[in-house]
Order: C-alpha cells, then sequence, then structure tokens
C-alpha cells in the first residue's frame, strides 16, 4: 500500500539508520550527532556556529545547544574570532576531543564500509546523492 510513500519509507530507514549509528558511537558515550559534530570541528577547528549549521544541515539554534553541550562535557571550547569578536566565536576541540579523534573517524570509516557492503558502494553513493537532491528541491 506504501510502496510509494515517501514519507513511510524514509521514516523507516531514518529509524534504522538511527539505531546502527546510535549503536556505533555508544562506547564513546556520544549521540551521533555529538560525534559528527566533534569530527567537524576536529578536522576544521576554528568553525563558527553558523558554518557548523550549514555544513550539517542543522538549525543554528539546534547548533548552540549541541556546542553548549559539548563545551560541558570538555570537548569543545568557544573563543573569539580573528577579530577578537566575541558574538561570532569559534569553536575549537580541546585535549579530550583530540584524544578520541581517531577512534570517531574509525567508527566512521566502519559504518562506511559496513553500509557499502550491504548495499553495495554504488547503491549507497547513489542513494546519498539522491537524498541531498531531494533535500534540496523539497
Amino acid at each position: 500500500m506504501f510502496d510509494r510513500c515517501l514519507y513511510f519509507n524514509t521514516n523507516h530507514l531514518s529509524r534504522i539508520v538511527d539505531k546502527i549509528w546510535k549503536d556505533a558511537f555508544s562506547e564513546l558515550d556520544l549521540a551521533p550527532s555529538h560525534a559528527y559534530l566533534l569530527r567537524l570541528v576536529l578536522a576544521r577547528p576554528g568553525l563558527i556556529q553558523r558554518e557548523i549549521a550549514e555544513e550539517l544541515h542543522l538549525d543554528k539554534s539546534t547548533i548552540t545547544r549541541f556546542v553548549d553541550k559539548m563545551v560541558e562535557e570538555g570537548y569543545l571550547r568557544r573563543s573569539a574570532d580573528n577579530q577578537g569578536n566575541q558574538k561570532e566565536q569559534c569553536i575549537n576541540p580541546t585535549a579530550k576531543a583530540k584524544k578520541i579523534e581517531k577512534r570517531l573517524n574509525e567508527i566512521g570509516d566502519e559504518l562506511y564500509a559496513s553500509i557499502a557492503k550491504a548495499l553495495s558502494k554504488e547503491s549507497l553513493v547513489n542513494l546519498v546523492g539522491l537524498e541531498k537532491l531531494a533535500a534540496e528541491k523539497l
């Protein structure tokens, strides 16, 4: 009945993917969204929250909450931007974040490999491409 339904099929896939990602990052006691925020800031220290929001496709207010949580947990710190502007603060990783960087990236690579194996690399690339296209067009 719902073979053509984007809503139910997308949500079904989302629940499956969410569980896989939660299980994978649970060893670090991190939610997947926090893990990807850390991976981004570790790869590109000094981003401002607006840039992080754009990269992760989340609202700036959501990123503010995530950064607040990660600052509280000791993974991130805020600092003034290069011009000393406190309004647009740069987000940087702490030593605690750097300590788990290798494992964060390994988990990301393991997730990619397991999904690519299950679907095939080509199918995974196509699926992600279609998701991005749909998000852009809708």
